[in-house]
């Protein structure tokens, strides 16, 4: 019987660049910087590495789908290097292969690295299915775009738990407004502003309900990480971080053939978060998780997520929300670093950076947004839409 990789892999080393437009960096830059931060965390030498994967979704710096393009940059000495690409779980994709490929025995040490130059591709806004899947996706998702189908979902969610829409969207106003509180304490995020319930809801209509500060923007970025064997993990620093529990899960394509699923949550999501919750061994996470940082591509994405994650309850998360439960403050905090919200969503970096937090935040070298006592950290990545996607969940802990 498979027993997963609980404790059998630890983080000794992160790195993390600010996220924003990059304008004067290309994506080597990028990743040398996250890449020198992570091995000085870690207190190693590039050579100490035996194997390394790299998680991308657009960029390929001019070398295909290939590894060349971290073993070039960072000039890693001949070591494997695989690139893998899972949409938004692009960085998470990159962590599960170096962490299985320790835990497999295959290797000591190995390296996760995600990185993503977005604003150098014009992508972004309104576009559609096809500029992501190919022009001949056009017949069969004509017109879909994502804050599109998100807004689907949000209607759908007011509509089945009886709320009207002024009062879903004070609702999610109340989730971007805890991002930007805690973003603006953080100074690798791109977006540092603080942000009221009013200036939410007062907002351009991106696709209604969802405004402008519903919205994750755009930016550039890049993250790493340094996984070792458990067992030698303090030979390096006295405070690794141990990995619980790694889940990915991909849709199956039902949710778009039966009329079972009602377009308020994501059932890759409660599948996933299950198979982690007991590779982790946790049996109540409303009261084991100490802290999360989930997929809040939109603020409807946040408050279904909760739910998705059985810390909340089905159609209950806006009572959460309004008490304030998850504030810096609250039970358990979401998005202490800000989120995608106040980050941006450099795809191939974004699971690597929600990791770099739950990290930091458990080493207590978090500043002044640094979460009271936290054993247990979660990250959550969604890819694609409601009713087609894939998920990552990570535990990580003490």
């Amino acid at each position: 019987m498979a027993e997963g990789i609980k404790d059998k892999v630890a983080i000794i080393g992160m790195g993390c660049t600010t996220f924003g437009e990059h304008w004067d960096k290309g994506s080597e830059d990028l990743i040398i910087e996250a890449f020198a931060e992570a091995i000085d965390d870690a207190g190693i030498e590039k050579k100490d590495i035996q194997a390394a994967w790299y998680g991308s979704c657009y960029e390929e710096l001019n070398v295909g789908k290939s590894g060349l393009a971290l073993s070039r940059t960072l000039k890693l000495p001949f070591i494997p290097v695989t690139r893998i690409e899972n949409l938004c779980a692009s960085g998470s994709e990159a962590l599960r292969g170096a962490v299985y490929g320790v835990a497999s025995g295959a290797y000591d040490m190995a390296l996760a690295l995600g990185a993503e130059k977005l604003k150098d591709t014009g992508y972004g806004g309104l576009s559609e299915v096809s500029t992501i899947l190919g022009t001949k996706h056009r017949v069969i998702f004509p017109a879909l775009s994502a804050p599109g189908a998100f807004a689907m979902m949000a209607n759908r969610y007011f509509s089945k738990y009886g709320m009207t829409t002024e009062e879903g969207k004070r609702a999610l106003a109340k989730i971007s407004v805890n991002s930007h509180k805690n973003g603006v304490k953080n100074s690798k995020a791109h977006l540092r502003r603080i942000i009221t319930e009013e200036d939410v809801l007062r907002a351009p209509i991106i696709a209604s309900p969802l405004g402008l500060l519903d919205c994750c923007g755009v930016s550039d970025g890049a993250a790493a990480a340094v996984v070792c064997r458990a067992d030698m993990a303090k030979d390096f620093r006295r405070d690794p971080v141990f990995v619980k529990a790694l889940q990915i899960g991909i849709s199956s394509g039902e949710e778009l053939g039966y009329t079972q699923w009602d377009g308020t949550n994501v059932e890759t999501t409660v599948r996933t978060a299950a198979r982690a919750y007991k590779e982790a061994g946790i049996m109540n996470p409303r009261k084991e998780i100490s802290m999360m940082e989930v997929h809040d591509c939109f603020s409807i994405t946040e408050l279904v997520t909760y739910e998705d994650l059985g810390i909340s309850s089905r159609g209950k998360a806006r009572y959460d929300i309004e008490d304030g439960f998850f504030t810096l403050e609250g039970k358990i905090p979401s998005q202490p670093d800000g989120g995608l919200k106040c980050f941006g969503h450099p795809i191939g970096a974004s699971g690597l950076r929600m990791l770099y937090e739950m990290y930091k935040q458990l080493q207590g070298k978090a500043g002044e947004r640094q979460i009271r006592d936290p054993a247990i950290g979660l990250t959550h990545n969604l890819g694609g839409f409601p009713q087609m996607n894939v998920v990552s969940i990570v535990i990580v802990g003490l």
